[in-house]
């Protein structure tokens, strides 16, 4: 199968903007970037050409704030160094937007010389397979440009010469690892293949823009040196998880994407092992080492006032004695510690009892994990019966789509050899639940073709890592390799066993059941851990399904739902917005019933023969007022100023640590007219962004008065009247745009019985006015909206309307709020959108000009429609 790329997700194109709109003045040519670094000049122009920056610092600042002001951040004062943090939550595109911002800073700006640092082989292979994927979508989208990409190798050094010396566009990705020692990589070594230079040095005369994917993993000091030696125009870090921010342009946080719909609803199915307390317990949790000492963290069964509970106990060395630490529980008898090893990550007890960390002894371990793997194949197969049965009503007949399941195991050994007690526990639970009768429509695989493990590799024997050493990379390769074919409904492999190789780097977005046979304490894992399945899922024929019923991962976790929920406090400390009511309890949700008379609800039949008609929409303006409102705001624009170059005077220091580089002098330089280029082809270049006609374009520039400027920076007066067209066009399109009913079309009423409504209880409102005996509200706004409308007299009958519900506008589709009956003294016909604040509304323009079309939608068949705050707003 093939996946289809849509260009015209906002969330993306304002990250991509973000990052474009911070060069706004930026003059579109390229040319030898010179530098003096305590070299001559001939060096210089003999290694090759690089990215060259003509905007000063003050400027860019001036761009940051700009853009910080548009996307709601925090404005900065002063420029922190070149380094731009762009912070999007896990499987929202992160990698998409990087890689086409590649392509749009070098299409605007000329911008040619790219790198992509990455910590892990994981995240590499993750890169070099989205652009494979990608090639077409992104030359199709920027005038079929030529590049290169390519993964850096140490024993082709060669390469990088024609990565200095070309002016394609280039994309070099490099993991960290290959350039961040001087002792022992050969990047920093002279070489006889490169006329005696450095392969770094060419790297550093490319002055390349370098794009840090997951940078929380390379703020090491030692790492900062490394990414510093690449001589970097500016650095863009690019992850869910930062440690630090730096001058931050954009961010999508976990909650925001959560709201918006971008990934899949999160319901958690908790698998608890209960404490009898009739047999000693113990949970290595973590070993610690340092300079003094080795102490680990146990959990075990302690005596209370409040009876026997479960505990974290801490350790030091060797002699502790559980007996004592449990409050002389007579279970821990004998249960003396002999050693902590940090090395080997175990506890030894001088009975002979060995544990490794997070490998539990006593209680119902066993039992928990095989129940868990029970209830995720009945997950996985009611996902796909659920699935097979409304999937080809939504999107037409043969419409697929391919479930998956991830299981992540502590121990390799367990599902790897052929007698491991977690593959003969699938393997039971498979056969038995694929033989029951419900399932037999779904035609299921035999139990040897539906899973496999995907482990790193030690002479051919599947072995415990990390997840970053370099017997990883064939585990990494083959789940890489694979990612294509596991969407395929042909493929019969449905259930993927993992080690700690696909905790990051690595995503399927059909994944749909997440089951944690290990225990993940850690806050990061935990999340990267629910990142490999919140990725909207991709159809048999390569689009994205936005159902939300289907949309949903399920969790199948060996810790309670309320813990679970409060390892997302993480999340609400970064983001200030709360996560309560956005992770659902599996056990706690229920379905939106139909009211047995639906049909016959004389005040819903109304409601919707008013609602349910499709439509089309033109859009009609008048160029003459384009002209004048474009030419009006050009004319007000902030005037030209000059280019300026930016010129530094450096010198490079070697040390044991690598190259680092000491500015000297900082001063600017005016370009003198003579000296510039051709004036580029303003009509061409504003025609290909906005497919006007010259003579419009012609027009607005001649009557903005500011045609003699141009000489001055080409650049920047492009910029600007593109802005101004862009903006006034937008506007205009969405005041102009009309809609007509299309004869025999409109939404048929069978399918609310078609398409379910699940989700958490904690989410579902009674109401005795609408057509289902609960609504499912996605925020307090909209909770305390339902609760007020079912005790209004006024207020006949309101339904949610559901996501199938969609009008077509010219930024995408729009699913509006709430549909209402309301009688005082005669009966009317309402479509209200609950939104928390109109204000912030309006600052994000592709929000608001959807719900303008959305209300001329509505015109069109004769209903009111208004956004509002509350209730009393009705």
């Amino acid at each position: 199968m093939k996946i289809k790329f849509d260009s015209n997700q906002p969330y993306q194109n304002e990250a991509i903007d973000a990052v474009v709109n911070l060069f706004e003045g930026q003059a579109l040519k390229s040319g030898t970037f010179e530098l003096n670094l305590a070299a001559s000049t001939e060096l210089i122009s003999e290694i090759g050409l690089g990215n060259r920056l003509t905007l000063n610092r003050n400027r860019l600042l001036t761009n940051l704030q700009a853009v910080q002001k548009y996307n709601g951040l925090l404005i900065n004062k002063e420029l922190n160094g070149l380094d731009f943090s762009v912070e999007m939550e896990t499987g929202t595109g992160k990698t998409y937007v990087y890689l086409r911002t590649i392509f749009a800073l070098h299409q605007r700006y000329g911008f040619s010389k790219f790198i992509v640092v990455v910590p892990s082989v994981a995240i590499r292979e993750g890169v070099m397979t989205s652009i494979r994927l990608m090639r077409e979508h992104f030359q199709t989208l920027y005038d079929n440009v030529a590049f290169d990409a390519w993964v850096y190798d140490s024993r082709q050094v060669t390469k990088l010469r024609h990565f200095a010396q070309t002016s394609a566009l280039q994309i070099l990705v490099m993991n960290i690892d290959a350039f961040n020692k001087q002792s022992n990589n050969i990047i920093h070594r002279e070489l006889d293949l490169l006329s005696g230079h450095k392969p770094i040095e060419f790297i550093q005369a490319a002055c390349p823009i370098v794009i840090l994917d997951e940078p929380q993993s390379m703020e090491s000091d030692q790492a900062k040196r490394a990414i510093a030696s690449l001589n970097p125009l500016c650095t863009f870090r690019y992850s869910a998880t930062h440690r630090n921010l730096y001058n931050q342009v954009y961010r999508l946080d976990p909650v925001r994407a959560y709201d918006l719909k971008l990934v899949k609803r999160i319901e958690v199915n908790s698998i608890l092992d209960e404490p009898d307390f009739n047999q000693p317990f113990i949970l290595v949790q973590g070993i610690t080492a340092t300079k003094n000492q080795v102490s680990a963290k146990l959990l075990i069964d302690t005596n209370t006032n409040k009876g026997p509970q479960r505990k974290t106990v801490s350790v030091k060395g060797s002699g502790a004695d559980l007996f004592d630490l449990s409050g002389e529980r007579t279970n821990y008898n004998g249960y003396i510690i002999d050693e902590i090893s940090a090395i080997d990550g175990f506890i030894s007890f001088t009975n002979g009892l060995v544990l490794y960390v997070g490998e539990p002894y006593g209680g119902k371990t066993d039992d928990v994990l095989r129940v868990q793997i029970k209830e995720t194949i009945r997950e996985h197969l009611d996902k796909e019966l659920r699935i097979k049965n409304i999937l080809p009503g939504i999107t037409g007949p043969g419409a697929q789509l391919k479930v998956l399941s991830l299981f992540f195991i502590d121990r390799v050994v367990n599902y790897a050899s052929e007698d491991g007690k977690i593959r003969f526990w699938f393997e039971q639970a498979y056969k038995e639940l694929s033989a029951l009768p419900k399932y037999k429509e779904l035609k299921l695989p035999s139990v040897e073709n539906v899973h496999s493990g995907y482990f790193s590799m030690y002479k051919n024997v599947p072995k415990d890592t990390r997840g970053d050493s370099s017997v990883d990379d064939e585990a990494y390769e083959l789940i890489m390799k694979d990612k294509e074919r596991l969407l395929s409904p042909d493929t019969p492999l449905r259930f993927i066993f993992s080690h700690s190789a696909l905790r990051e780097g690595w995503d399927n977005p059909n994944i749909f059941q997440i089951c944690t046979l290990n225990e993940s304490k850690s806050e990061i894992k935990k999340r990267q851990e629910i990142g490999r399945g919140l990725r909207l899922p991709v159809m048999s024929n390569g689009e994205r399904c936005f159902d939300e019923s289907i949309n949903r991962l399920t969790i199948i976790a060996n810790e309670h739902y309320s813990e679970f929920a409060r390892q997302q406090t993480e999340i609400e400390v970064e983001c200030g917005v709360s996560f309560t009511n956005r992770i659902t309890n599996k056990k706690e949700s229920r379905s939106a019933k139909l009211k047995s008379d639906w049909r016959l609800n004389i005040d819903f039949v109304e409601l919707w023969d008013h609602i349910k008609h499709r439509t089309r929409y033109s859009v009609d303006y008048d160029t003459s007022v384009l002209v004048e409102r474009v030419a009006h705001k050009l004319a007000n624009a902030e005037k030209l100023k000059p280019i300026r170059i930016n010129i530094q005077k450096s010198q490079l220091t070697l040390s044991e640590y690598g190259m680092d580089t000491q500015l000297l002098s900082v001063r600017e330089a005016d370009i003198n007219e003579t000296s510039q280029n051709t004036i580029p082809d303003l009509l061409s270049y504003l025609q290909s962004k906005t497919e006007l006609t010259r003579q419009t374009l012609a027009e607005i520039l001649t009557r903005s008065g500011r045609l003699e400027e141009v000489r001055q920076n080409p650049q920047q007066f492009l910029d600007q009247a593109l802005s101004a067209i862009t903006s006034e066009l937008r506007a205009l399109m969405v005041d102009g745009i009309k809609y007509e009913q299309i004869n025999g079309q409109e939404y048929e009423m069978f399918l609310f019985k078609e398409r379910e409504i699940i989700g958490a209880i904690s989410n579902m409102v009674e109401v005795d006015k609408s057509i289902y005996d609960v609504v499912e509200v996605d925020s307090e706004v909209e909770r305390k909206f339902a609760e007020t409308m079912n005790t209004r007299h006024d207020i006949r009958h309101f339904i949610k309307l559901p996501s199938w519900f969609k009008i077509n506008t010219p930024l995408g589709t729009y699913n509006p709020d709430w549909a209402i009956v309301k009688e005082d003294d005669e009966k009317v016909y309402l479509v209200r959108e609950t939104k928390g604040n109109k204000e912030e509304l309006k600052m994000r323009a592709y929000e608001w000009a959807k719900i303008q079309c959305g209300k001329a939608h509505f015109k069109a068949l004769g209903v009111s429609y208004d956004v509002v705050t509350d209730a009393s707003e009705v």
